[in-house]
């Protein structure tokens, strides 16, 4: 009796881990119109098939849901949607996590998430999430980027709290899906669902964390047959109006108006078009004092260059910035100024076709136009003007086709131009990228091939490559990857991307271990070794040279703890902090150690805070840098939170250029000091209104102790002459106070109070080194520039006027 019971249990145990491999069956039954009220009340609910038996994707993957947290789903459609039923049981439903947050933030609230693919390829999945609070988010999810959060698309959806927990109903139409034209659809599907006070997420088909492809392991809908890809074409025309005034400049009214387009071209792509796009609303960019060599990268706030833009970011060859940046210079004469340099090009037009086709190739173009610009320029002793071209009508390009296979694999071609009109630069860069795993996903080999053209006159061309290889084991606890890059001295993609550093080659080489369970300490564990090198491809001099250890935890409680160590060893030499026009010249930099935590409390709580302490030494006397990052947050309740952010920044001993181009061998011994404060503040009135308050000063100085003559060996001796007074002093100051209302799907009212002052910045010693001091001058009245503006979108769908 006793053998047959363990072989009855065995049997068991063994179906049911058989049966995560597999994937579960959910049938759709058609239906008549549905109103998207959470309620259910429709008879169609009472007998469409459900789906249920959720399993744990995080932290203890593989745990079956326990009966008081059961969910259910169901999936009904007609002629122009699919609907979701989801019944979400709490026995604590007073305990459920509901904050009221914008478009595509969770925040600390529970949410219900469905997956589809409507090819079935294991490719592509399009995510729909509603929180507990009504919030919707929506994004696409692929293999290799993850889920893209800038996809927006237009459904419906309603969510409501009950004695059992919470539900939640949702429309989404045909429109918002790609799918193909067969008459029998076989969709994959998955269900998901976060129980937020726990930090717990499950799925309705088991998704094993250990394989690396999580859209290969959904489940099948059947059912939904002889639909019929609906017209995806989308009007959004914009109207806005904008008040500007300052100390010397009273106020001036501006309208403005322009349209977006969207329009479904197949089954699988789309094409997005602007016609004189406005970008007045978007966010201020967060300046710093930046005394290296590289310009700062900037996040794109602008919503046409961040919305489903995920296939353009293959090969990291697009900076969308670049499109309307203004950094292109003209040349004066002595006792000349230029009377107004534009902040940014004027965009004319932009477009993007982007897609997948149910073969796995994805294509995506982009293509924009910036206008002629002229700038005038003042004589300061005759008090004549001139014009002269600032930057010419330019054509910006970006070609990708990649192609996926096996599930889990790619190989993309990817191309840059930029075509400036008359004899101004013009520049073209292709790359060939690939990412293979096994079928298994248990290794992986990955790289690219990068080759440059630059055309700045007819005799004088110039070409470069960029490339690397990397080959990784990709499952298990302990995994491994080793890796190598090679860059050309002429290797230039910065006309349509950002590239630092040139003509050096690397090699790296890592390790790492992680629990996939649950442990009696800890919800997560990570730990990585990894080590780097890297030479100058000339001289074949050590650039840089770094030994990483790092862990990584989560705790029962989900406070997340990291902490970790940094060690160079060995000099290293930097030829980019000369400025040399050629970057023969380079500095010695000594062996430095930085020791680095960072901790995050559960954001459950009411009261959480992130903190984030760096320290460094290096091998000089008094020679060290330091850092504190503090990030408390209160959230008053679920309508109410406040942010606020503390960065402080110290280099002591800092040695650096002077800056000074009439000497480029003159460098500083300096002290570096900075202080970033900045508040948000979000009030949400309801999950379509919501009034967001963001403030940030900024202020920064360097101070010059000891002038130094960099000689040819890198190293740096002591100049006695040079007496210039060359300290510098940045101060900067941005509020903005702005209310959104969505009053219709796919429609806004936006309404924006602005003030700022144009980052000051100035060289010398005649400054004050008092933070109150700095942050009166930044919000003085007369320094500050203020605008008022209101925008209208409005989203219109032509199957709605064709009805």
């Amino acid at each position: 009796m006793t053998n047959f019971r363990l072989l009855v249990v065995f049997s068991f145990a063994l179906f049911h881990l058989k049966s995560f491999g597999q994937k579960k069956v959910l049938r759709a039954i058609t239906s008549g119109n549905i109103t998207v009220d959470g309620k259910f009340d429709e008879p169609i609910w009472d007998y469409a098939p459900i789906a249920t038996d959720f399993v744990m994707f995080s932290p203890d993957n593989g745990k079956p849901i326990s009966k008081e947290k059961k969910t259910e789903v169901q999936i009904v459609y007609n002629d122009n949607a699919i609907y979701i039923a989801a019944k979400m049981y709490d026995d604590e439903p007073n305990k459920i996590l509901k904050e009221i947050t914008q478009r595509d933030n969770f925040g600390t609230a529970e949410n219900f998430g469905i997956f589809i693919n409507g090819f079935n390829d294991s490719q592509q999945d399009f995510r729909f999430y509603v929180s507990a609070a009504g919030v919707q988010a929506d994004c696409i999810f692929t293999n290799q980027n993850d889920e893209d959060f800038t996809w927006d698309a237009i459904w419906e959806s309603k969510a409501r709290m009950t004695d059992y927990g919470w539900v939640v109903e949702m429309k989404i139409p045909y429109a918002a899906l790609r799918f193909s034209n067969k008459k029998q659809q076989t969709w994959g599907i998955n269900f998901y669902r976060e129980i937020r006070r726990d930090r717990q997420a499950y799925t309705w088909n088991f998704i094993d964390a250990t394989i690396d492809n999580e859209s290969a392991q959904s489940g099948i809908l059947e059912g939904v047959d002889d639909i019929e890809t609906a017209t995806r074409l989308f009007f959004i025309p914009y109207s806005s109006f904008y008040l500007n005034s300052n100390d010397s400049q009273k106020t001036l009214g501006q309208f403005k108006g322009g349209l977006d387009i969207k329009y479904g071209i197949s089954d699988a792509f789309t094409l997005d078009a602007i016609l004189v796009p406005d970008f007045g609303q978007v966010k201020f960019d967060n300046v710093i004092l930046n005394l290296t060599p590289f310009e700062q990268q900037f996040t794109e706030n602008r919503p046409f260059f961040t919305e489903g833009t995920d296939l353009f970011q293959k090969g990291d060859l697009f900076y969308s910035r670049r499109i309307g940046e203004n950094n292109a210079s003209v040349q004066l004469n002595d006792d000349e100024e230029i009377v107004e340099n534009p902040n940014s090009i004027n965009l004319l037009n932009a477009l993007k076709i982007s897609g997948r086709s149910k073969s796995g190739l994805g294509v995506g173009v982009l293509n924009a136009i910036t206008e002629k610009t002229d700038v005038s320029i003042k004589d300061n002793n005759t008090n004549q003007t001139r014009t002269s071209l600032l930057e010419p009508l330019a054509n910006y390009n970006v070609l990708v086709l990649d192609q996926r296979f096996n599930q889990n694999s790619s190989v993309s071609f990817v191309n840059t131009n930029v075509t400036r009109n008359g004899e101004f630069r013009d520049a073209n860069v292709s790359a060939a990228v690939w990412d293979l795993n096994t079928k298994a996903n248990t290794y992986n080999i990955s790289g690219d091939f990068k080759y440059s053209f630059i055309n700045q006159s007819i005799a004088n061309n110039k070409t470069g490559i960029n490339t690397s290889l990397n080959l990784a084991e990709t499952s298990g606890k302990f995994r491994y990857g080793i890796g190598g890059k090679y860059i050309s001295k002429d290797f230039d993609s910065n006309d349509l991307g950002i590239l630092f550093q040139t003509h050096f080659h690397s090699l790296n080489a890592n390790v790492s271990y992680r629990i996939l369970n649950p442990t009696k300490k800890f919800n997560t564990f990570f730990t990585r070794l990894n080590l780097y090198s890297e030479f100058e491809n000339r001289t074949g001099l050590l650039q840089n040279g770094n030994i990483d250890l790092s862990i990584e935890t989560t705790s029962r409680k989900n406070d997340y703890l990291a902490y970790g160590i940094s060690a160079s060893p060995l000099k290293t030499n930097d030829f980019y902090e000369p400025r040399s026009f050629d970057d023969s010249k380079f500095l010695t930099n000594p062996e430095s150690i930085r020791f680095w935590t960072y901790f995050s409390s559960n954001f459950n709580r009411r009261f959480a805070v992130d903190l984030n302490a760096q320290y460094r030494i290096l091998n000089e006397k008094k020679r060290v840098n330091y850092r504190l990052l503090f990030n408390p947050r209160y959230r008053f309740n679920n309508h109410f939170t406040l942010v606020y952010e503390l960065d402080f920044l110290r280099q002591n001993n800092n040695v650096g250029s002077a800056q000074d181009f009439d000497d480029l061998s003159v460098f500083t011994r300096r002290d570096v000091i900075s202080y970033g404060n900045a508040l948000q503040g979000k009030y949400a009135l309801n999950h379509n209104m919501t009034f967001n308050l963001s403030i940030r000063h900024y202020w920064a100085y360097a101070k010059n102790r000891q002038f130094l003559t960099l000689i040819d060996d890198g190293s740096v001796v002591d100049n006695l002459t040079y007496n210039k007074n060359i300290d510098s002093n940045f101060n900067t100051w941005n509020l903005d106070l702005s209310y959104t209302w969505w009053f219709a799907p796919g429609s806004q009212i936006s309404v924006l109070y602005r003030n700022f002052n144009l980052s000051t910045f100035t060289q010398g010693t005649d400054f004050s080194k008092e933070l109150g001091r700095n942050f009166s001058d930044a919000i003085r009245n007369d320094n500050l520039d203020h605008i008022f503006s209101v925008s209208i979108r409005y989203f219109i769908d032509y199957n709605y006027l064709k009805r």
